[in-house]
Order: C-alpha cells, then structure tokens, then sequence
C-alpha cells in the first residue's frame, strides 16, 4: 500500500521564498523587520516590551522598534505618562502589506512590471533575477491553474 502524506489543499507555503524576497524588496524591509511584521499583525495592542521579547527569536536589530515606527508600521495607541508604559499597535500600512502577502499566498499573482516590482527593473542583483526567473515561472503556473479551473466548469 502507497501512502501521499501531502496535503496538497494546504501548500501554501511552496513558493514562500519568492514572496518574502518581493515583499521584502518592494518594501525595502531586512528579513528580521518582516518576520516582526508578520508577528505584530496578530497583535492587537502591545508595548515596547513585548516586541523586544519577540525580537530575541529574529535577527536582532537596536534600531527596528524606532525604524518601523518611523516607516509607519507602528503607531502609538497610548503615551507613556508617569506609572503608565506607552502602548502601540499596527499601522494600516503594516495590516495592509500583511493582508497582501497572505492573498499573495494564497494564489495571487506576483506583478512583472518593474514600476510595481524592483526585482524587474534593469540593473538588478543576480539574487533578484534568478527571484524573477521564479516569479515568472509562478505566474504562469497560476495562469494555467485557473483556465483548468474555467474548462472544468464548462464541462
């Protein structure tokens, strides 16, 4: 007996590295900033504190509590005031770059033009273009899954 241990209703994650190097790219984000954007987007309100202990798990960086609140990640729910820490929350743009990633995920395509992607523009590194060889390669991959999906229905 043959056993298919994958699943493939959730491979969601195949092409993660694609996704990562674009959104880092697009968003001139360290690999550390992004995985501490992933985390802070399921939290609702935290302080200072909560994301230094998140922090110890990903690339250390002193400055990325401040480079994020500057960029507009992060925006300040409460002051600090004497006896009281300061509390803070994700931005709009943090839950709106996180949203994009998951539908990104979840089928959507990468775009090729170099004006919404710098990956293609012209005097890229080597890194960006053997990314966008993939990129491309997804996209038709996507492509063709969805006329499969519309001969099915017509059947």
């Amino acid at each position: 007996m043959k056993y298919d241990l994958r699943d493939t209703e959730y491979d969601y994650l195949k092409y993660w590295a694609i996704v990562k190097r674009y959104y880092q790219r697009k968003n001139n984000l360290k690999q550390g900033d992004l995985d501490m954007i992933l985390f802070l987007y399921s939290e609702q309100y935290f302080s200072v504190t909560r994301f230094r202990e998140f922090e110890e798990l990903v690339m250390w960086d002193r400055t990325r509590f401040k480079r994020l609140k500057e960029e507009g990640y992060i925006t300040t729910f409460r002051e600090a005031s004497p006896g009281i820490k300061a509390v803070y929350n994700c931005s709009t743009k943090l839950k709106r770059m996180v949203t994009s990633i998951y539908k990104t995920i979840v089928n959507k395509e990468i775009p090729e033009n170099p004006t919404k992607n710098p990956m293609f523009k012209k005097d890229v590194c080597f890194t960006d273009k053997v990314h966008r060889n993939y990129i491309k390669k997804l996209n038709k991959e996507l492509k063709k899954e969805r006329i499969d999906e519309k001969k099915e229905r017509f059947k």
